[in-house]
């Protein structure tokens, strides 16, 4: 696992890092299991872990270091001894096991104070601040309507500088999620990647958008542009899109970027489809709980990070202008950012890509057939190479 920024702790804890040697090295099954401590004493709630919870920790850890938990033998441990255990981890290291410990909390609807307070505890021991750690103390106190405005001002997901509306190609957004409904210069460049060849990635997100009667961005009914850019990864990774899908997604392109504010990215989806804090978000979607909790995602989740952890460099895909590598073909792309195979345990458990069984709603397969009927065209499921997805 690695770990994000935030500052260092207590004064005993800055001298233990400056004496000693940064350990760089993957963790071991020990340290494997000493992780595992810290998380689920963060995260556990006073009448213990939740039956979510108890799947989602080992899958999280069998994910990303290879290393099972057997939750039976992890033994409670304070936030100074964890803190102390963790003294020649970077604060990248760091960061993202704290991150582990929030979204091992974020899936408790209602989530008691005390965890609230205990996720807090252990980032200060461990030097690390979060913007999510406040909105886990805001469900805790019931807050929820202070903790979508925490989601709004978040400095990732409330972004509009210049970097990510050129990448956008509109003009000006009122906000970050603001729909383009009438930008025939934008319309046109999505209508554009029609023209490509078949297995570049502009024409499988043409491909992806026919499939499922989607409006591409700059025409009346259409999506915002921001939320657009992640269906390229959709294509990309190839996940399809029921709302289990959409987690799967959001879970990669968090992990795929070493920003560790991208995590909010995760928390949001987390929030929108597991445990419904939030009542809408990122522009479009709409609250609909209990989807992590559907059988085999916890694994699917995991498996998706891991995905994304893997790729090389780091990649935010909300601010990547997508139209530069349209004409690319698909597997050229995945082979350029390392993009490995999902594991057969996620495709077991039913992670299906954009044109597999199980990779598009009924909603959207019908709504396809209308935009079909409404263009005068026969409607004809496109018939992908496998490699594809």
């Amino acid at each position: 696992m690695t770990m994000g920024r935030g500052p260092f702790g207590p004064l005993m804890l800055w001298r233990l890092w400056e004496m000693e040697e940064v350990l760089l090295t993957p963790p071991d099954a020990a340290e494997v299991r000493f992780l595992a401590r810290g998380v689920v004493s963060a995260a556990t709630c006073d009448r213990g872990l939740t039956p979510l919870q108890e799947l989602l920790i080992p899958a999280l850890f069998l994910s990303m270091t290879g290393h099972p938990v057997e939750l039976a033998e992890v033994t409670p441990i304070g936030a100074a001894e964890f803190a102390a255990g963790m003294a020649r981890r970077n604060r990248v290291f760091r960061e993202r096991i704290v991150q582990t410990m929030l979204l091992s909390a974020l899936v408790v609807r209602p989530l008691p104070a005390a965890t609230g307070n205990q996720l807090r505890e252990y980032a200060d021991a461990l030097g690390v601040d979060d913007d999510m750690i406040a909105v886990a103390q805001r469900y805790a106190e019931g807050a929820v309507d202070l903790a979508a405005v925490d989601f709004t001002r978040n400095g990732y997901l409330g972004n509009t500088d210049t970097l990510r509306l050129d990448a956008l190609h509109t003009a000006g957004l009122d906000s970050s999620w603001s729909a383009v409904t009438d930008d025939a210069g934008l319309a046109g460049r999505w209508a554009e990647l029609w023209e490509l060849p078949v297995w570049t990635l502009g024409r499988g997100v043409a491909d992806f958008y026919r499939d499922r009667g989607f409006v591409t961005p700059g025409l009346p009914g259409s999506a915002p542009p921001l939320l657009a850019q992640h269906d390229w990864v959709h294509v990309l990774a190839g996940y399809g899109t029921t709302l289990e899908n959409e987690i799967e997604v959001f879970a990669f392109m968090a992990r795929a970027n070493d920003d560790p504010r991208a995590f909010s990215l995760l928390a949001m989806v987390i929030s929108l489809f597991e445990t419904g804090y939030l009542r809408a978000g990122a522009g479009l979607f709409e609250a609909d709980a209990g989807h992590l909790s559907t059988s085999g995602m916890a694994t699917r989740l995991g498996d998706a990070m891991r995905r994304g952890a893997l790729t090389r460099g780091s990649h935010d895909f909300l601010d990547l202008d997508w139209f530069s590598l349209a004409d690319r073909p698909i597997l050229v792309v995945r082979e350029e950012i390392g993009l490995v195979a999902k594991d057969g345990s996620a495709v077991a458990a039913g992670s299906a890509g954009p044109w597999q069984p199980g990779g598009i709603t009924p909603y959207q397969l019908n709504s396809s057939k209308n935009a079909a009927a409404a263009d005068g065209r026969e409607y004809l499921p496109w018939q992908p190479d496998p490699t594809r997805d």
